[in-house]
């Protein structure tokens, strides 16, 4: 019998969505290598948004290729000087830790002078050292040890490098294109979520672009604020190479934990000049930044965009990194935003 209409309409559409999704799956397999690029781009964008869009009123002639070239190129030349500045020094740095390295091998390390200033603990802090650092044969076997440990991590770590670099690179290039074409792909993604999920798919992608901004603002910016301020820490208590302890310290606030083991080594830099008050000063000032800006500053400017209470913003945080690396420090809120969104729209009465 020959099929009707309505039934080749049906297997029409059915082949139709058998292919869209076959295809779907093949273009995720051969981009897969670059998806983090491609969500890291993304969310740059996100957050260069507000202040590109101001760009674009001030220079209208300029939006197609200029602005998202000098926005770029900014943001290269702000996440490479660091980068510079520590590269410049590490030749310096190296020969210093060569020295250091060769005389202990040769003499052992000597008690510092720093542990006749502790509180408590001066006598077993004193029969550890001259029993394990104090000679040479304490000091070699030491050394063993960490040597063993640096070979079996320098071939992941220089590989986790090469990978690092080209995400870089991807995601800048992601950057540029998505800034070019940016009216256009916001009038493709509303008219595809209006087609997909009707008026609420608005919602949802509102919820989304809001939540990753508030969490940018939240984790980039106190970040960058813990950084500065602990870099005038350091600067004033005699830590060595303050400028770039507090660059690296204002990248690591970013992370939950990082700035407080930046905070750790400016301690232990201290004790090993000598400086046991200095380093107790910088725990108890790291403590107490990094206790403001977490548990006051970012609940109001994450909670606040995400409209989400304290606890979910935590376990978005903390999830997201554990599942997806540091990209899920964006990610995961975002997610946790907008499945509350979902659930007070279900629950709320009709």
């Amino acid at each position: 019998m020959p099929m009707s209409a309505a039934n080749r309409e049906r297997s029409s559409r059915l082949a139709w969505l058998v292919l869209t999704i076959g295809f779907v799956a093949l273009g995720l397999w051969v981009a897969a290598g670059f998806l983090k690029a491609l969500a890291w781009g993304a969310i740059i964008a996100v957050a260069v948004d507000p202040l590109y869009r101001r760009a674009e009123l001030h220079w209208p002639r300029l939006r197609r290729t200029v602005l998202p070239a000098t926005v770029t190129v900014a943001l290269f030349l702000l996440l490479l000087v660091p980068l510079l500045i520590g590269l410049v020094q590490l030749p310096r740095e190296a020969h210093a830790l060569a020295t250091w390295l060769s005389a202990a091998r040769h003499d052992g390390i000597p008690l510092p002078a720093w542990v006749a200033q502790l509180p408590f603990g001066r006598a077993e802090v004193t029969n550890w050292w001259q029993d394990a650092l104090a000679t040479p044969e304490g000091a070699e076997h030491w050394f063993k040890r960490v040597d063993a440990t640096a070979m079996a991590q320098s071939r992941p770590l220089g590989a986790a490098a090469l990978r690092g670099l080209i995400t870089f690179i991807m995601a800048l290039l992601t950057l540029f294109f998505l800034l070019r074409e940016r009216d256009a792909l916001i009038v493709q993604l509303l008219t595809a979520s209006d087609k997909l999920f009707g008026a609420s798919g608005k919602r949802v992608g509102h919820q989304l672009l809001q939540s990753v901004q508030g969490t940018i603002n939240g984790l980039v910016l106190v970040g960058l604020g813990e950084g500065a301020v602990l870099g005038v820490a350091y600067l004033l208590l005699g830590a060595p190479h303050p400028v770039l302890l507090g660059a690296l310290t204002g990248v690591a606030a970013m992370i939950p934990l990082g700035a407080a083991l930046l905070v750790g080594i400016a301690a232990i830099l201290l004790l090993i000049q000598g400086s046991a008050g200095g380093a107790v000063a910088i725990i108890v000032i790291g403590l107490l930044v990094i206790g403001i800006a977490d548990h006051v500053l970012r609940p109001i400017l994450i909670g606040g965009a995400t409209k989400l209470p304290f606890l979910w913003v935590l376990i978005g945080i903390l999830g997201g990194v554990e599942s997806l690396g540091i990209i899920g420090l964006f990610v995961g809120p975002a997610t946790m935003a907008v499945l509350i969104m979902l659930w007070r729209d279900y629950v709320e009465p009709a």
